[in-house]
């Protein structure tokens, strides 16, 4: 089975679909940049590289894989324009295992931690709450027994809106309303996990405080008393940008990094925007693994991000 081949075909197609909107940009511009062009040549690479920059994959990232096309090019002496997309995905697959970028095929939970407290951190309006929700549900599915905890205290609507979800995917939440202390909540969720053996535990936070420095206080906070219970924990700390924001992901993603130790990302609402390529931006610049994307509003349409499958639906 080949590398760009280990998706289901029903994963495959929904990915293909999520991308529509940002492989459609790409495609007709790049199909712009090669007319009369018979070989990739240096007004080919300029062309590609300002389609790559205006499709949010970033300057620095863009430049890379410009760098490494130009390198093919002159190793190879000549390349045909019918190969551009296929060199395209070879080499930005590769930029991204460079970055260790992992490659997932299901949702994954290691076994020698139980449970695996997850901390899920993101601003506002990015989809947080809905991909917590989502998250129980693919866990609950595999088999895992979920615990949810609402520690965004300071929205009712956001405590209200992972009620929902809970009751949705039919896993246990603790909660203790708004305005609560969200280092309690996050105690509480993870005691109650120990108590019910619970196997994978995702907590909700705050999505905006006054500033900076409460921000970094409060998360800083929470994963001190999660501490007191299971020491290593929180095992994942999942940061949720909107990819259709572009850019501004970039600086949400700047700002949370700083604020806690970030150890994996979530790319949500790929289906509404033709921004995509801040996936392979972020993934590229950060150097933390994107290990999810959302490529649709149902249930089911959050995947794991594979490197492979991903460049194929977007280069294909």
């Amino acid at each position: 089975m080949g590398l760009f081949n280990i998706f289901s075909r029903e994963k495959k197609e929904r990915l293909n679909q999520g991308l529509q909107k940002t492989k459609s940009t790409i495609f007709t511009r790049i199909s712009k940049a090669i007319v009369g062009k018979s070989t990739v040549d240096d007004e080919v690479l300029d062309n590609l590289e300002e389609i790559l920059v205006t499709s949010d994959v970033g300057v620095e990232t863009t430049l890379r894989i410009i760098d490494r096309i130009q390198q093919r090019v002159s190793r190879d002496k000549y390349l045909g324009t019918s190969e551009l997309n296929a060199l395209l995905k070879e080499e930005i697959a590769d930029l991204l295992q460079e970055n260790n970028i992992r490659d997932l095929t299901d949702f994954y939970i290691p076994e020698n931690k139980k449970p695996y407290v997850i901390m899920v951190v993101g601003v506002n309006g990015v989809g947080k709450t809905t991909t917590i929700g989502k998250l129980a549900y693919q866990f609950r599915k595999s088999g895992k027994s979920v615990l949810l905890g609402a520690a965004d205290t300071f929205r009712a609507a956001a405590v209200d809106q992972l009620t929902i979800w809970a009751e949705r995917v039919g896993v246990p939440l603790i909660t203790q309303g708004m305005g609560a202390d969200p280092a309690s909540v996050a105690y509480d969720t993870v005691k109650s996990a120990q108590t019910r053996n619970v196997d994978v535990v995702i907590i909700d936070t705050a999505g905006r405080l006054h500033n900076k420095i409460n921000l970094m206080n409060e998360l800083s906070k929470i994963r001190k008393v999660i501490q007191k219970l299971i020491p290593d924990a929180p095992h994942e700390v999942l940061l949720i940008l909107d990819a259709s924001t572009g850019q501004n992901a970039f600086e949400q993603a700047k700002q949370f990094t700083v604020a806690t130790e970030v150890n994996a990302l979530a790319l949500t609402k790929l289906d509404g925007t033709a921004k995509g390529g801040v996936v392979i931006g972020i993934s590229d610049q950060f150097k933390i693994p994107v290990k999810y994307i959302g490529v649709g509003e149902g249930i089911e349409d959050l995947q794991v991000f594979n490197r492979f499958e991903f460049v194929d639906s977007l280069f294909s």
